[in-house]
């Protein structure tokens, strides 16, 4: 539960600081948000890693998930477009990190299940 919320964690700050670049084009302020959202966003990507999940899970879900509430986001804050063919691209990468995610859960699952039958 720690990862994911240190996941969590780390996918809105990287969100807030994208969003935060946007926004500092007209308030150079918000400059000092970006690089604080950003290396915020990669510490506690570390510390998901050092908690013990797999790269391929936490980045795409990070990335995923980044891309997904940027979009939204961008939408709701600066009135960028979102289309359908946008959304439908949405869909198909959170798919696909569903799909990355399910394969190491079943990866896991046979090393446990190996492990006891050797044991």
């Amino acid at each position: 539960m720690r990862k994911w919320l240190l996941l969590a964690a780390a996918i809105l700050m990287e969100v807030t600081a994208t969003l935060s670049l946007r926004a500092a084009l007209d308030a150079p302020a918000l400059y000092a948000v970006v690089a604080v959202g950003y290396v915020g966003s990669f510490a506690a990507l570390g510390l998901v890693l050092r908690a013990g999940m797999g790269i391929g899970v936490a980045y795409g879900v990070w990335g995923a998930s980044g891309v997904a509430l940027t979009a939204v986001m961008a939408t709701l804050l600066f009135g960028d477009p979102l289309t359908v063919v946008m959304g439908v691209g949405i869909a198909l990468v959170i798919g696909g990190v569903l799909c990355v995610e399910l394969g190491a859960q079943a990866a896991a699952r046979r090393a446990r299940e190996a492990e006891r039958a050797g044991a």
